[in-house]
């Protein structure tokens, strides 16, 4: 069953390991473990739905309730403390496109805004009911919609309902021999109109593509009318309607069919890991990669602090002390960056793609560790989220930002966002670190997460969130990156946006939004 307040199944529970939870203790002090607030508490408390009646809408607060908060730490909090001041009105499942037109006239009838939900894993604010608003809140989700519709092969496009989750979206074309390819850390739960609505951006998009690479077109459903966008190869045809559909993030209506581009499944992957004695040959290593474009799937270089507390974070003291030793022979000593990338594609193509990268990285001094660590990252890679469970039964918090710069400005926004993290908590220990996940040839996303002990109540940890992601969001502007490479804006992030679109930018998008909802019906208060 989905864990109502935390990330995942609750039948998964990732252990701290005992050396881990020593470090993190050296690192921060000891942590308070505040006590949850009980599920039947939260709903026994719930207001009254001020929805009226309606066939296909669940009113019950048990319902209402566990459709109320995404992933964000301040999610978290409420949840885990209890503070939980607003939920829906009303939350519904419909199964096809025409009942998600009926649901909006019957929202519009009662004067209600609409919050389209994927699968809940938002860490922005998206699907948030908004506390300033005295409308009634109608969640619709797609939960229902998640049908394989349509495969062209011929055309190497599949057209799916918006809801369908990751794992049953790959299952279903990998009975057919294809994969979309798009895998972000949340792919067990996060739906494929979500990845749109947001803009999304998979661990292998180096070789499948962002999100919008892989949109082709489909349907979505306005208040004022349903806005069909066929597909085509490409377009000179005026401005593309898909870039209106794609970071949209539910203001302009709900995306109930989405096709996509699909590839043949690859015959061949593997993950390969190299260490470098310094982030400089390092990331001047990543940055060749990325300019050659040797057909890489993903390229993912953790820097120093990252690199540590992965290894202090896993299990097996005597092996890492074993690899610490053989790592320090080899010249890679405190400041040790691990890359891991992956290889992807036929036989012939992966041994061509892996010899040129051993060569490239070797000229940065990188030392080559063959699959071991690749493969412990693979098995791991939407497992590791599980330890934002695992930290905070020890009395931890963790949360992240992430951005994107070009590449002269890789560093500098690194120290930028680590050092106003630390500065932003008034003597408090933090431990940030930081990974680049996603390499163009342009520059890189720069992706940092934050450990921090909880404080007794939910005042001062939601105080402390505040003036952390105050901090490193405008640390992130100074240094010209964009708000969101990949998690959207939503509410979190929406105070920062116009540094990135200007006031003619941020008109021109509310003016699109007027066109297609005049009565600011849909999501509001998310985006801008």
């Amino acid at each position: 069953m989905r864990r109502w307040n935390g990330w995942g199944d609750d039948a998964v529970h990732v252990e701290l390991p005992e050396r881990a939870l020593a470090y993190l203790r050296e690192r921060l002090g000891r942590g308070v473990v505040p006590t949850d607030a009980r599920l039947e508490s939260l709903v026994a408390r719930a207001a009254e739905p001020r929805l009226p009646a309606h066939p296909s809408v669940d009113r019950s607060a048990m319902t209402r309730l566990l459709h109320a908060r995404g992933q964000s730490l301040p999610d978290w909090l409420a949840l885990r403390f209890g503070r939980i001041h607003r939920l829906p009105d009303g939350v519904a499942f419909p199964e096809t496109t025409h009942e998600v037109r009926e649901l909006l006239d019957f929202a519009r009838a009662a004067d209600a805004c609409v919050i389209p939900y994927g699968g809940g894993t938002s860490v922005v604010g998206h699907i948030n009911p908004p506390e300033q608003i005295g409308r009634p809140v109608l969640t619709i989700s797609l939960a229902h919609m998640r049908r394989l519709l349509d495969l062209d092969e011929e055309s190497r496009l599949a057209t799916f309902g918006a809801g369908v989750v990751g794992p049953d979206l790959e299952a279903q074309l990998r009975n057919r021999g294809y994969t979309l390819g798009h895998f972000p850390q949340s792919f067990e739960y996060s739906t494929l109109g979500g990845w749109i609505a947001t803009r999304s951006s998979g661990q292998q998009s180096l070789r499948y593509g962002r999100i919008e690479q892989l949109f082709a077109g489909g349907r979505i459903e306005t208040p004022s009318g349903a806005l069909t966008i066929p597909t085509v190869p490409a377009s000179a045809a005026g401005i593309d309607l898909r870039e209106l559909v794609l970071g949209s993030e539910g203001r302009l209506g709900i995306l109930t069919e989405a096709t996509v581009r699909v590839r043949p499944l690859p015959t061949h992957e593997s993950f390969h890991g190299w260490f470098f004695p310094t982030w400089e040959c390092a990331e001047a290593a990543v940055r060749t990669l990325a300019h050659r474009g040797i057909g890489l799937s993903m390229i993912r270089l953790a820097n120093a602090a990252e690199t540590l507390t992965t290894l202090r974070l896993a299990s097996g003291g005597f092996a890492l002390d074993l690899l610490d030793r053989y790592l320090r022979f080899r010249g890679c000593g405190d400041e040790r960056c691990f890359l891991v990338a992956g290889v992807t594609g036929d036989a012939d193509s992966a041994r061509f793609m892996l010899q040129s990268a051993r060569d490239i990285v070797a000229d940065y001094g990188g030392r080559y560790f063959g699959t071991r660590l690749g493969d412990r990252w693979r098995r791991n890679r939407f497992r590791g989220v599980y330890l934002r469970n695992a930290l905070w039964e020890h009395g931890y918090a963790v949360d992240t930002v992430e951005t994107a710069v070009d590449w002269p400005r890789v560093q500098t926004t690194i120290e930028a966002i680590e050092r106003a993290a630390a500065d932003a908590c008034n003597g408090e220990a933090i431990h940030a670190y930081t990974h680049l996940s996603h390499v163009y040839a342009q520059g890189s996303s720069v992706y940092s997460t934050f450990i921090f002990r909880l404080a007794a109540t939910y005042e001062e940890n939601l105080e402390r969130w505040e003036r952390l992601k105050g901090a490193v969001s405008q640390a992130i502007v100074a240094c010209g990156g964009t708000i969101s490479h990949q998690h959207g804006v939503g509410t979190d992030h929406r105070r920062y946006l116009a540094a990135e679109k200007g006031a003619l930018g941020i008109d021109a998008m509310r003016a699109l939004f007027r066109q297609f909802d005049a009565e600011a019906m849909m999501n509001p208060g998310k985006l801008c």
